[in-house]
């Protein structure tokens, strides 16, 4: 189905739905010092075009600080011109979402993105722990984290559902592959509203192109929403050198209630839908 974009309306209540879910921090790191093992430029920059450091092993290293190099994946997670296909329920949520532009949406309720859209979120970076056994990624977002286990662990059959599922990974070559299933359905594909069932199975791989660039395509598998699997777009992001994270959290929902009235009268004119939002 086509969903006609409605980017400048959805901006509107987007910059309303942030400000009610964003914590006191603002969006631009502002800590700087010089992290050890950096490579400079001869005027002590960081050579953000050197080559993707190793881990003894030989393995390519993620590890550092990292945010998307556009929007747009945040927006929608699949190629300009490509559509989900979204089986009917899907459908008719998603037509709901994108008709009152955002309704329901997570982070109004003060509840945090979900997989794979929790590292694209503008101005909000996020930090790759590479370490024997598991690579952790720490979001800035709500103090969040998820664990990839890498010691040959296999997913968990029938595990208690959760927000991040439960993740697995492992090298192909130079690319992190990162399996994960076990999701709590309730979060968001991308802000567009793509939905997902408890069904949802996810492949995210990973590739660190030098020392400041990565790439992450994700594979959607959720035959509970979709008629069959699909693959994102490939999302870059850049690495965000002698920095650290700041806090940052949901402390107030303040405009929760303009929202929820601005939804309802756009609901007025959408077909009911059953299921979770």
């Amino acid at each position: 189905m086509r969903i006609h974009n409605l980017a400048a309306g959805r901006a509107g209540v987007f910059a309303l739905a942030w400000m009610c879910a964003t914590g006191g921090t603002a969006a631009a790191q502002w800590l700087t010092l010089p992290l050890p093992g950096t490579p400079r430029t001869p005027d002590g920059k960081a050579n953000l075009n050197a080559p993707a450091p190793r881990t003894p092993d030989g393995k390519t290293d993620l590890s550092g600080i990292w945010r998307a190099d556009s929007p747009r994946y945040n927006d929608n997670l699949l190629p300009a011109g490509v559509e989900a296909p979204m089986l009917p329920q899907a459908a008719a949520t998603y037509k709901r979402r994108v008709e009152t532009l955002g309704y329901n949406r997570p982070m109004t309720y003060c509840m945090p993105h979900g997989v794979p859209d929790a590292m694209t979120v503008v101005g909000l970076p996020f930090k790759i722990l590479q370490m024997p056994g598991v690579t952790v990624l720490l979001f800035e977002e709500f103090h969040k984290y998820r664990q990839v286990h890498t010691d040959g662990r296999q997913l968990p059959v029938d595990p208690d559902p959760a927000w991040y599922g439960y993740s697995v990974g492992r090298w192909d070559g130079d690319t992190f592959v990162v399996e994960t299933a076990g999701f709590k359905e309730g979060s968001w594909l991308d802000n567009s509203g793509h939905p997902h069932t408890e069904a949802l199975r996810t492949t995210e791989r990973f590739r660190r192109l030098n020392f400041g660039r990565m790439e992450v395509t994700a594979t959607i598998d959720d035959p509970k929403a979709y008629s069959r699997p699909w693959t994102s777009q490939t999302m870059g992001f850049v690495l965000q050198p002698d920095t650290e994270l700041l806090e940052h959290l949901c402390e107030n929902n303040r405009s929760l209630e303009s929202l929820q009235r601005y939804w309802e009268g756009k609901g007025q004119a959408a077909p009911p839908t059953t299921g979770k939002e």
